[in-house]
């Protein structure tokens, strides 16, 4: 029986590939794109994930997180902002969105584990007896900086496709050659919510 993964997907090139990658490793992939905010640019993602998972044919879900997401990552940069901190609302959102919320709803589709596009690493290391977070093969796109805040008993679920990837131009590659028309697509924008 194939292990089920929950994938989040933003309709990007890295969610794509790592939604192929997984397929190719053997894992029964669900596809989620999540909305935390109301802005124009996502019904274009959901779209574009939503063209992703067709083609790949993989089941599809949107989630609402906008609640969420105001209270727990806007709430907290305007807060902090006021108080004169420097904020940085990608590592509440990863810690409390994007794998904490996620996970949960992982769960209630009866997935093992769930996944993102992030330029990350998981490994098991034996003399802690723990799964820890390592930086990815990619100097220039390794994303540990905005992860180290993530919920650490999730790790052992979590799974990064793109880990053992040196650039983004390999991504794009695969995209274009399993005939993703996201593969020239732009990308995204750290605080998506400005």
């Amino acid at each position: 029986m194939k292990k089920r993964v929950l994938l989040g997907m933003s309709g990007g090139v890295d969610s794509s590939v790592s939604a192929v990658l997984l397929k190719e490793a053997g894992y029964e992939v669900i596809g989620a794109t999540m909305q935390l905010c109301e802005n124009s640019g996502s019904e274009v993602a959901i779209e574009d994930a939503k063209k992703v998972c067709d083609k790949l044919e993989i089941e599809h879900h949107v989630i609402d997180l906008k609640n969420e997401f105001k209270d727990l990552v806007i709430n907290n940069f305007v807060k902090c902002y006021s108080c004169a901190k420097t904020p940085n609302p990608c590592i509440e959102c990863n810690k409390h969105i994007k794998f904490g919320k996620f996970y949960e709803i992982a769960k209630t589709l009866n997935c093992e584990y769930i996944a993102t596009g992030h330029y990350a690493k998981t490994q098991l290391l034996n003399k802690y007896n723990q799964v820890v977070l390592k930086k990815s093969k990619s100097k220039l796109k390794d994303q540990t900086y905005f992860l180290y805040g993530m919920p650490k008993e999730l790790l052992d679920k979590v799974i990064f496709p793109l880990s053992d990837f040196d650039d983004k131009e390999q991504i794009r590659k695969i995209a274009e050659e399993k005939n993703l028309t996201i593969y020239k697509k732009p990308d995204s924008q750290e605080i998506c919510f400005i």
